[in-house]
């Protein structure tokens, strides 16, 4: 069993250093922020070994954050000298993934990135420090750099960039295994002063990401009583647990365990611990861990109310057929799914209210004049919900183009965390699944969802006789908060219409 942590530790006055020998260096690379204010990732998959010789760009491993999995490439041409976090552990933003030995001294500028996403680091000489998961240091000194963007966290927005270099930090990653004695720094530290008991943050509302949250809601702690020590104000794991051990409230650790190896919550559990025979225990992290979230959020916040509709679409599916025989869509998938997003756009545009979110922070209703159409995906990692944007601009082919290959990309697992981002009404087909109706939950930060079920053949009235036509149930989800019954129903009712007449199209387009 593989117990990893990362520590951070203000440093004290410490000049970097990089290990130098027959002109070569040993550089780190660290997990960068992959965007929209992620703060940790799980690393899923390395794609090198050690000994490997990997080139500037080729990706080396593959991690997956709350929203997707990400190719990282190296940002250095070298020898891969260590894989520093095994797969299947999750790590924060800054911890260093792989050490890379590289030609040539380093130089005044080898210390500097070439991009926010790259952050190369000094090490530690080989053979001092903790030994990582394949060989090779695991001890860096992380040199936070000037720039105009910074990392954010998810709900406080983009922090003021800050100018001069800010106060230096070491991160730790040990591989540590029962019996086995902690490894020693191989950097002078001045180690963090822990938090009295009852000492405030300077802040009312204290900075966390999630997992800190979490975890200092499984110790019994309030984060407005622990000094925050990170970047801007940022209450980190470390000072959770410095306050906690200020107050005595940690257990001891087992038995031949170091003592500074600290048990994490159940949220940092090694896969499989805890299952039998009889009963199988499956980590929440990732996607799964943040649809969770998201949806326990948007359930217990946006107040839902749910209309149906049963509609003839037997034209829409005559219409399909003739559609799939022109030229300019035999390259693509032509599905019921196309109509229906088509008739949400066209349904959007005469009733803008549906596409609008709530700002609590102002108490604003925000009408979107643009339509990002988010599209809910099974995939083998859980729900996704990538969006096409400016769907509503589209012809019906560039829509057909851009559905197809949205969806192939998210089944494959490789939405990028922007193709997951900025959805401003959302559409879920559980047809495919062959059920007929749903009640689904909003995704966060939209006023409407639709739901469809299958395309079924059913005894229908049509001028006057009983005849079997091609029947569909649509049902749509609204927050009431910001759509009242009036609204989502004419929404739906401009949905159904499309889909039963599609001439109507023609007319509103």
């Amino acid at each position: 069993m593989t117990t990893v942590t990362t520590t951070r530790e203000e440093a004290s006055v410490t000049t970097p250093t990089s290990t130098t020998a027959s002109s070569q260096t040993t550089q780190h690379f660290l997990l960068p922020d992959v965007g929209e204010g992620l703060t940790e990732a799980e690393v899923v998959s390395w794609r090198v070994a050690v000994g490997d010789v990997v080139a500037d760009g080729d990706t080396v491993v593959e991690v997956e954050t709350a929203k997707s999995l990400v190719e990282l490439p190296s940002p250095f041409s070298g020898t891969v000298v260590g894989l520093l976090v095994p797969e299947g552990t999750t790590v924060d933003v800054g911890t260093p993934l792989i050490a890379v030995q590289t030609s040539g001294p380093a130089g005044p500028g080898d210390d500097a990135p070439r991009d926010h996403a790259h952050r190369p680091a000094p090490v530690a000489p080989t053979g001092q420090g903790g030994s990582g998961l394949q060989g090779g240091p695991v001890s860096a000194v992380d040199h936070e750099h000037e720039t105009e963007r910074e990392a954010v966290l998810v709900g406080y927005g983009v922090r003021p960039a800050t100018h001069g270099h800010p106060a230096r930090r070491r991160r730790t990653v040990r591989s540590q295994r029962p019996g086995a004695e902690a490894a020693p720094s191989s950097a002078a530290v001045a180690p963090v002063a822990p938090a009295a008991p009852g000492q405030r943050a300077s802040t009312d509302r204290p900075l966390a990401s999630p997992p800190v949250r979490a975890m200092a809601r499984d110790l019994g702690v309030d984060l407005a009583r622990v000094v925050a020590t990170g970047d801007g104000g940022v209450v980190t794991r470390d000072d959770v647990r410095a306050f906690v051990d200020a107050r005595g409230a940690l257990p001891e650790p087992p038995a031949g365990q170091a003592a500074d190896v600290v048990q994490l919550p159940a949220e940092a559990a090694p896969a499989g611990a805890g299952s039998d025979e009889r009963e199988t225990r499956i980590p929440v992290r990732g996607v799964r861990r943040a649809t969770a979230r998201q949806m326990v959020a948007s359930a217990f916040t946006a107040p839902h109310a749910t209309a149906f509709v049963t509609v003839d679409v037997t034209r829409s599916m005559k219409m399909l057929e003739r559609v799939r025989a022109e030229r300019e869509f035999r390259d693509v998938h032509v599905s019921p799914l196309l109509l229906v997003a088509r008739a949400v756009c066209l349904a959007a545009a005469r009733h803008p209210g549906i596409n609008a979110s709530w700002d609590e922070l102002a108490q604003e209703i925000v009408i979107k004049h643009y339509v990002n159409l988010g599209i809910a995906v099974a995939s083998p990692r859980g729900l996704l919900v990538p969006s096409i944007k400016d769907a509503h601009e589209m012809s019906l082919v560039q829509l057909a183009h851009a559905l197809g290959d949205l969806v192939s990309t998210a089944r494959a697992g490789r939405s990028q965390p922007a193709d997951l981002s900025g959805s401003t009404l959302s559409i879920t087909n559980i047809g495919v699944f062959g059920v007929d109706s749903g009640t689904p939950i909003l995704n966060p930060g939209e006023a409407a969802i639709l739901c469809v079920g299958q395309v079924a053949k059913k005894p229908w009235v049509h001028k006057g006789k009983v005849k079997p036509r091609d029947v569909v149930e649509l049902s749509v989800s609204f927050d009431h908060r910001l759509v009242d019954g009036d609204l989502g129903s004419k929404f739906l009712a401009d949905v159904a219409r499309v889909l039963e007449r599609p001439d109507t199209a023609l007319r509103w387009a």
